[in-house]
């Protein structure tokens, strides 16, 4: 059986006064059977105090979203998928196990579909205030030995095993794209003039598709789940993942992780999870 901790941290960077990201950790530890975990980044986007609502509704959706998966055993309705539906995802059948991932997947795409609404809705609503808000996310749901992870936008969800960091989610920017054409260099993504060009986020749109990953884990790996403000500033993989492992906990890996992009210019604001499976 697998053991969760992580923490999260956001920090508004050394060149920015509102901080527009949004980190979050929760782990539900049963008596019985798996842990479960959700971990979420928002990075917001938008102009007077735009982007810090996007990323607050956003976050605070999901949190609604997904709060039955942390009190399975409320008496109060129905639940989409009960403990033991959690627990046969990982030590089912195979059949059994994919059919319950596969009801994790919609369940996630669809909590992150709701929040988009609400920041959509809110900004149409409210346009002296939110006009033009908008927020990216990336979120891990574990379950036992896998893990559900979404992302829309440019923050990121990685893998760290065997000492390797190793991105699981794809940009849904224009460098990323043409990295991926062979337009540009991997290295060129960071001095490209369109380099913060997105074009996928929480909030311009009514609908919104999600990319959804499964990702197995297993002890001694972690997940990092951060913002652009992250991983443009501390360009070296290799080295946010020693970062990770040279530290004692996962707060101080957070921590180290701030310090280390504000160290680098702290350009941007910085959002980080950490998450260790032992």
């Amino acid at each position: 059986m697998v053991k969760l901790d992580a923490a999260a941290l956001y920090d508004p960077g050394k060149q920015r006064v509102v901080n527009e990201d949004r980190a979050w950790s929760q782990i539900y530890m049963a008596s019985e059977g798996e842990p479960v975990g959700l971990f979420v980044v928002c990075d917001g986007i938008g102009g007077h105090m735009g982007g810090d609502c996007a990323s607050q509704w956003a976050l605070e959706t999901i949190k609604r979203e997904l709060r039955e998966i942390f009190c399975p055993f409320d008496p109060r309705g129905t639940k989409e998928l009960s403990r033991s539906e959690l627990d046969a995802a990982v030590r089912g059948s195979s059949s059994t196990r994919l059919s319950n991932v596969r009801k994790l997947e919609r369940q996630v795409r669809r909590a992150v579909e709701r929040a988009n609404l609400v920041v959509y809705e809110y900004a149409q609503q409210r346009p002296e205030k939110a006009n033009d808000s908008g927020t990216t996310i990336t979120l891990a749901l574990v379950s036992g030995e896998r893990s559900v992870v979404a992302n829309v936008g440019d923050s990121r969800t990685y893998l760290l095993r065997d000492g390797r960091l190793r991105q699981i989610t794809q940009d849904h920017s224009l460098v990323a794209n043409l990295v991926t054409s062979g337009q540009i260099k991997p290295e060129e993504v960071f001095t490209h003039p369109q380099r913060n060009l997105i074009y996928r986020s929480l909030g311009y749109k009514a609908e919104l598709h999600v990319d959804t990953f499964v990702q197995a884990i297993q002890p001694g790996d972690y997940l990092l789940l951060c913002s652009d403000g992250l991983w443009e500033m501390v360009r070296d993989e290799q080295k946010m993942a020693q970062i990770i492992l040279d530290s004692p906990s996962t707060e101080q890996a957070c921590r180290s992780l701030v310090d280390a992009a504000n160290e680098a210019g702290g350009e941007d604001n910085i959002g980080v999870v950490v998450v260790k499976i032992t």
